[in-house]
C-alpha cells in the first residue's frame, strides 16, 4: 500500500451508478439470524437477514457480553469503550510509515529540521522561497491543519478521488520518515498495546536501495533461475542481505531508546511482539522486483525478526497490471529456494471503473494458486474473479486467511457495506481477519474496524470474538497454536497438553506450561484468551 510516486488520475467514482459488488450473492442460501447484539442486522441484495455463526458452544460469559452490547444501542460513548476494551488479537496487515499518526509525523519533520512546500511535501532545509519550517506547525495551527489534511484522509473531501490522494500522502510526508524505522515502531507499538492487542506484523522495505543497485548490476534475466544463481554469486545478495540485518539491529536500539524499555517506566509498546514483513515495490523493473523478494525471501530464513514478503504499490498502475502473472512465477520460483519464508500478498485490491474488466478476473486467483500466498491483503474484487465460488472454496480448504480494512477499501476504492465480499468470504469458510492497513493515514484505529464490521454486518459478540482469535490463529507466530484444528470449524478447542485449563481462571498446568513455553503462537493466544476472560467478567 506504500507508493513512493503517483501521477496517473483514477476517476472519482469506481463503481457505476446501480452496480452492487455482492449482487450475484443473491444465488446463494441465505441463512436466518437474529441481528446481533447492538447493531443492525447485515442483508444480502435480496433484504433477507444473513448471519454465519460458529459452531462452537457460547459460553454464559459471552452471553452476558452479548447483553452488555446489545443494551449499549444508543450510548455511543460506552459502545466506543467497549470495542477499544474488547481484545482484538493481532494486526496482520499494516505499513509501519502509512500506521504512524499525522501528528508524529509532524514532529519527526520538526525534529529532522524539513521544510514543507507549497504542496505540503516535506523536503530538505534550508528553507527556500515557498517553502516555510515545519516547526512553525507548533505555532500556526492553520498551518498543521493544512499538513495535517496533506499527510491523511483527514477531511478529504468526498468529491475528489480518495484513491490519488491516499497514495500521493506517503510521496509528502516520506522525508520525515528516513532514518526514523525506530520511533516510528515505538508511536506505532504504543498504539496497538493501547488498542488491546496483542501482536504486530508491519510491513517495511529493507535495504531498498542496495536491493536496487544489485538489481541494476547483475541485470535482469528472464531464466528465474538464471538470474536467481547471478544475485547469489559471490555473497552479492548475502550483502544486501547483512545490510538488512544492520537496519534492524539499529532500528531496534532506536525503538529501545525511544519507547523507554529497559528503563523504570517503558512505554506499553515495549512488551509487544513484532515482526517485520519486506515489502516489494511492484511498480518496479522486473529486475528489482525479484531482488526484492529474495532479499525478503532471504530474511526470512536467517533473521526471526522477519517472517515474510508482500507486494506493496497499487495494484492498477500500468506496470502493477503488465507484470502481475510475472510476478506470480517469480514468487513460485523463489518460494521452492526459500520454503521457510511466508508469503501474504496485496491481492484483488481492485474495484470496477478502476480497472479494465478482464483485469478484475484472475489477480487473487494467481495469487494463490501460482505464487503460493498464504493470506491475502483485500481481496476486494473476490466476486468478479473467474469461477470465484470455487476459489473461495479453495481459500477455505487451504486456510488462506483475507486481511479485511475496512476504512482503506472505502477510502481507496470506494467499496463498503453490501458491496464488499467480506459476507461472501465468510459464507464460503474462507477466515477473515481484521486490519488496520495505514491507520495514520485514515485517521482510524482497529477498533474502529471492529465496531464498523459489528454495526454494518450485524456481527454477534461470539463472532467479534472469533475474528480476534483469527488474527493470532494467521499470524506468521512461530510455533504451534493454542486451538487444536485451528479456528472456528474446530470449535476452539484447546490443543490436548492445556485441554484441562481454562485461561484466565486458572494458571496453567505444568504440561500446559511447557507447551505455552515451547510454543510463542500459544503463548499470545493464551494471553488473549486471558484477557477475554477478564474482559467477560466485567460484564456480570
Amino acid at each position: 500500500m506504500i507508493s513512493p510516486n503517483r501521477t496517473a488520475h483514477r476517476p472519482k467514482s469506481l463503481l457505476p451508478a446501480g452496480l452492487g459488488a455482492l449482487a450475484v450473492l443473491t444465488l446463494l442460501p441465505a441463512v436466518p439470524a437474529t441481528a446481533a447484539p447492538g447493531t443492525a442486522p447485515a442483508k444480502d441484495s435480496a433484504s433477507r437477514v444473513v448471519a454465519y455463526a460458529s459452531p462452537r458452544a457460547v459460553t454464559a460469559a459471552e452471553r452476558r457480553t452479548s447483553a452488555y452490547l446489545d443494551s449499549l444501542r444508543n450510548r455511543p460513548e460506552r459502545l466506543k469503550s467497549f470495542f477499544k476494551a474488547l481484545p482484538k488479537g493481532g494486526d496482520l496487515h499494516n505499513h509501519l510509515s502509512g500506521a504512524v499518526t499525522t501528528e508524529y509525523l509532524i514532529e519527526l519533520a520538526i525534529e529532522n529540521g524539513l521544510c514543507i512546500d507549497a504542496t505540503m511535501t516535506a523536503v530538505a532545509s534550508p528553507c527556500g522561497p515557498g517553502t516555510r519550517p515545519a516547526a512553525d506547525a507548533r505555532t500556526d495551527a492553520a498551518f498543521k491543519r493544512e499538513i495535517v489534511r496533506a499527510w491523511s484522509m483527514q477531511d478529504f473531501p468526498a468529491d475528489q478521488s480518495g484513491h490519488d490522494h491516499f497514495f500521493d500522502t506517503f510521496n509528502k510526508f516520506g522525508m520525515a520518515t528516513w532514518y526514523a524505522r525506530g520511533k516510528m515502531l515505538a508511536n506505532v507499538a504504543n498504539t496497538v498495546v493501547e488498542q488491546n492487542q496483542f501482536y504486530l506484523e508491519t510491513m517495511v522495505s529493507p535495504a531498498s536501495d542496495s536491493a536496487k543497485a544489485l538489481a541494476e548490476s547483475v541485470g535482469y534475466d528472464a531464466d528465474l533461475a538464471a538470474f536467481h544463481r547471478r544475485l547469489v554469486a559471490d555473497g552479492k545478495l548475502d550483502r544486501v542481505v547483512d545490510e538488512a540485518v544492520k537496519e534492524a539491529d539499529d532500528s531496534d536500539v532506536q525503538f529501545r531508546e525511544a519507547a523507554h524499555c529497559g528503563t523504570a517506566r517503558p512505554d506499553p509498546g515495549c512488551r509487544l511482539p513484532v515482526r517485520w514483513i519486506s515489502q516489494v515495490s511492484r511498480g518496479s523493473s522486473p529486475a528489482r522486483v525479484f531482488t526484492q523478494m529474495e532479499v525478503g525471501m532471504r530474511l526470512a530464513e536467517r533473521d526471526p525478526r522477519f517472517v515474510a514478503v508482500n507486494l506493496v504499490q497499487p495494484e492498477d498502475w500500468d506496470s502493477s497490471l503488465a507484470n502481475y502473472s510475472l510476478q506470480m512465477r517469480m514468487l513460485k520460483y523463489l518460494r521452492g529456494q526459500y520454503p521457510q519464508a511466508h508469503l501474504t500478498l496485496h491481492a484483488g485490491e481492485l474495484a470496477p471503473g478502476l480497472v479494465k474488466p478482464e483485469d478484475l478476473t484472475f489477480h487473487i486467483r494467481e495469487a494463490v494458486l501460482v505464487a503460493g500466498a498464504e493470506r491475502i491483503g483485500h481481496g476486494v474484487d473476490l466476486v468478479h474473479e473467474d469461477d470465484w465460488r470455487e476459489l473461495a472454496r479453495t481459500m477455505a480448504r487451504r486456510k488462506v486467511a483475507v486481511e479485511v480494512p475496512f476504512s482503506s477499501n472505502k477510502q481507496i476504492l470506494g467499496i463498503a457495506g453490501d458491496d464488499h465480499p467480506f459476507n461472501a468470504y465468510r459464507r464460503y469458510g474462507v477466515p477473515v481477519v481484521l486490519a488496520t492497513d495505514d491507520p495514520g493515514v485514515s485517521r482510524i484505529d482497529i477498533s474502529h474496524e471492529y465496531r464498523y464490521a459489528a454495526r454494518t454486518y450485524g456481527l454477534r459478540y461470539t463472532e467479534l470474538k472469533d475474528l480476534a482469535r483469527a488474527s493470532l490463529e494467521y499470524a506468521f507466530r512461530t510455533g504451534r497454536s493454542l486451538w487444536a484444528n485451528g479456528s472456528a470449524p474446530s470449535g476452539y478447542r484447546l490443543v490436548a497438553a492445556c485441554a484441562d485449563n481454562r485461561p484466565g481462571t486458572t494458571h496453567p498446568s505444568a504440561r500446559c506450561a511447557r507447551y505455552l513455553a515451547d510454543n510463542p503462537k500459544a503463548a499470545t493466544e493464551w494471553r488473549q484468551e486471558t484477557a477475554f476472560a477478564t474482559f467477560e467478567a466485567r460484564h456480570r
